[in-house]
């Protein structure tokens, strides 16, 4: 079965966030079937694991979720595989299980395919892994197979959930200067953000761009009434130089006197970025055996959950990051081939 027709297999089997059964049950019997590993379940998590007495331990990982969408019109035409999760990732999952067949002579290997990675942080599959066997993700180094374009995409960076609630006075809207209309206060806020020049970090030769974004509004109870309440999202995406804490007081500054004291502030999630990691030694002869310099990760990606394990990791996967979540996601032969031989090149 080419690597095209596997990935094929994977995509057809619903597996949106929390119903990963049935592609967890056909993983676990895939790595079962291979001598050399040791094969462990844990929810609908699959880990396996080589235990020979090789100097380090490289972690590869994949999630094995995706968002909801229609896999069952998933559709191959010549070398290009077209549906939901594709790219993001069952492509890499596909690669990932074809290369666990191979016995390691150079690394011992821990290969991790989780749940959940695609909703809250909270319920990720790597933390049911962690909480009770937290030696099963411990490594040298760790690769989330996220899409890349077959280059590393290193660190992360850190994502922060924002609500603003700002308060206003209610008045008949034929008398507004009776009250304080709260939606127009929203108005400044929002432009406020709107005028945010992205920051521009260069963090151990990579640079990251951070970004802010409204992604939600909303105010008014009546036609007739002049609001005196209107609330919005805001998300911001932190470069890794800068902790959560320190991008939060930043936000609140950038804000400054159009935030006033009566009004909510309040986080309601928050991710921390990721370093790029780059200097550990097994993750430069990765980016060598690219044949491409090293960008960013302009996303949040478990690579964070592992240096906060303090195990230095990176991104490197099949397919094009720009297409996850598409409509139109797809890999090709070609793409899948290239992250096969690449990988196999440094873990083998």
């Amino acid at each position: 079965m080419s690597l095209l027709d596997q990935a094929f297999e994977l995509v057809r089997i619903d597996s949106v966030s929390r119903n990963e059964r049935a592609l967890a049950d056909l993983i676990e019997g895939k790595l079962a079937a291979i001598s050399h590993l040791e094969v462990f379940r844990i929810e609908n998590n699959v880990v396996a694991r080589t235990s020979g007495n090789l100097p380090s331990r490289i972690v590869i990982a994949g999630h094995i979720d995706t968002v909801p969408g229609r896999p069952e019109e998933a559709t191959i035409d010549g070398d290009v595989l077209t549906g939901l999760g594709a790219a993001d990732m069952k492509g890499s999952i596909a690669v990932m299980l074809d290369l666990a067949a191979r016995r390691p002579t150079k690394h011992e290997l821990t290969w991790v395919f989780y749940a959940k990675e695609e909703i809250a942080r909270s319920e990720s599959g790597l933390h049911e892994i962690h909480g009770p066997n937290p030696q099963l993700l411990e490594g040298d180094v760790a690769v989330l197979c996220e899409p890349t374009g077959g280059s590393v995409e290193a660190g992360c960076q850190g994502s922060i959930r924002f609500s603003l609630a700002l308060r206003g006075e209610r008045a008949h809207a034929s008398r507004p200067y009776k009250g304080r209309n709260a939606i127009h206060r929203l108005g400044d806020v929002v432009k406020k953000i709107a005028d945010f020049e992205p920051r521009v970090v260069l963090v151990d030769g990579i640079e990251y761009v951070e970004q802010l974004q409204v992604v939600s509004v909303d105010g008014g109870i009546a036609a007739n009434v002049v609001p005196d309440l209107a609330t919005l999202v805001v998300n911001h995406r932190v470069a890794p130089d800068r902790t959560i804490d320190e991008a939060v007081e930043w936000f609140r500054g950038y804000l400054g006197e159009l935030l006033e004291p009566e009004d909510g502030f309040r986080v309601e999630d928050a991710a921390s970025p990721a370093a790029p990691g780059l200097q550990d030694s097994l993750l430069k002869e990765l980016v060598a055996l690219t044949g491409k310099p090293a960008r960013a990760k302009v996303g949040w990606t478990d690579v964070a959950t592992f240096a906060e394990l303090g195990i230095p990791a990176t991104n490197f996967g099949a397919g094009d990051p720009l297409l996850a979540h598409h409509a139109d996601e797809r890999v090709t032969l070609e793409e899948l081939q290239m992250f096969a031989t690449v990988l196999g090149d440094w873990l083998f």
